[in-house]
């Protein structure tokens, strides 16, 4: 969902600049709840652009500490989910760069249709597509999660990941292109 889609997105910012808003002031209930409002999507994120559970509650819980510490630094010149995502995402590629090589994820929780042969073909689409998505390069990866998995508009990804919208354009088309042709077998 990106912002200004509908009048929710608009009460969910309003509400995350209240809480920040009572956070910085010290309030560790207020910053509790805002935690409680966006963790989910910060171990999300961080599961696709690492492929591993371990290292995605890893970084969800040095993110929440982070997030803590920086609160007083968020000026509040963008949304408050813009900047978490950008401190999500940074700590990703810091961990991609710093292994090197990809661990498959072990534990997909996928939904799958009645039978033992559809269940092994989802599972094996699934695990597949986590692969594709993780063997990409980081700059590649992070759009593609973003934007096709967390419905981020472009104008979003280009400030989460501080580039130009046409080289958030040009690294998806590319990433598009790799995991097609590493997919294709699965088609």
């Amino acid at each position: 969902m990106t912002a200004g889609d509908d009048g929710a997105d608009g009460l969910d910012a309003a509400a995350d600049a209240w809480l920040v808003a009572k956070a910085k002031s010290g309030s560790p209930d207020a910053y509790e709840v805002l935690v409680r409002r966006h963790r989910d999507r910060i171990y999300r994120i961080a599961l696709r652009m690492v492929g591993n559970t371990h290292d995605a509650e890893d970084i969800s819980q040095d993110v929440v500490l982070q997030l803590w510490t920086a609160l007083t630094g968020f000026a509040g010149d963008s949304m408050f989910t813009t900047w978490m995502y950008r401190i999500v995402v940074n700590r990703c590629l810091n961990m991609i760069n710093r292994r090197q090589r990809h661990e498959p994820l072990d534990d997909l929780n996928v939904l799958t249709a009645p039978g033992a042969d559809t269940q092994v073909m989802a599972e094996g689409r699934a695990r597949a597509a986590l692969a594709a998505v993780t063997a990409l390069p980081a700059e590649l990866r992070a759009p593609i999660v973003l934007v096709d998995v967390e419905q981020l508009s472009y104008q979003e990804v280009a400030a989460i990941l501080n580039v130009p919208e046409s080289t958030v354009r040009g690294r998806l088309y590319r990433a598009r292109r790799q995991l097609v042709d590493t997919l294709r077998e699965w088609a």
